[in-house]
């Protein structure tokens, strides 16, 4: 574990709003429900953030309840929600997860992981992000950013974002849990990218061994 890792998420905090935010929490900051959570965090799996955004809020214009959405076919869904990845699977996904709410949970998205993680389209990124942006439950979501920083940093040593789930559970303060995929995500996006990272621009840097970095800014 990286022994500076206190003053990495310190300079992080200070630092990363400088940059755009990640869709699902800018959309928290408009006061999203956590349905309209869900859904476009749903959306934004293998999906860029600008087509995220776009898609999502095209969609949440014809419904953004439970009720609503079910109102939809699978094809109306496909075409508010296109060109994200996996399309016409997220509109089967946002249905059966939309029928399920209504049926079993009087149309309330809840705030328990293993009850999140039976909707259909729902994983372990998804419920956690659900679970600390809207319902304030310290969780950590783990999606690829948040695994490939990380290890870039020595902060784990993991093979998957499943492993760097529970990894960073043992080790990170619970004072971080909820900020830290915003951070990490948001510099993985401007700063600390898959390829050639900008390291001169990093305001951690000195902190970072660069672990599997082969070339850098």
């Amino acid at each position: 574990m990286n022994k500076h890792m206190n003053s990495i998420l310190n300079i992080l905090k200070k630092n990363y709003m400088e940059f755009k935010e990640p869709i699902v929490s800018r959309m928290i900051a408009e006061n999203a429900s956590p349905y309209m959570v869900l859904v476009s965090t749903m959306i934004s799996l293998r999906t860029k953030d600008d087509v995220t955004e776009a898609a999502s809020r095209r969609l949440f214009k014809k419904a953004d309840t439970p009720k609503k959405m079910i109102e939809l076919s699978p094809k109306d869904i496909e075409k508010l929600i296109y060109p994200a990845g996996f399309y016409r699977n997220k509109a089967k996904a946002i249905i059966n997860t939309s029928q399920i709410l209504i049926d079993n949970y009087r149309g309330h998205v809840p705030d328990n992981i293993e009850q999140l993680l039976e909707l259909p389209g729902v994983g372990r990124k998804t419920a956690n992000l659900v679970l600390a942006l809207s319902f304030k439950i310290p969780a950590i979501c783990v999606d690829t950013h948040v695994h490939r920083i990380s290890n870039r940093l020595d902060i784990v040593k993991t093979k998957n974002p499943f492993e760097t789930e529970f990894a960073l559970m043992q080790i990170l303060p619970k004072k971080w849990w909820l900020i830290y995929n915003d951070m990490l995500v948001t510099w993985g996006q401007h700063i600390c990218k898959p390829i050639n990272p900008m390291c001169s621009s990093c305001a951690i840097e000195e902190y970072c061994p660069k672990i599997n970095v082969k070339k850098h800014t």
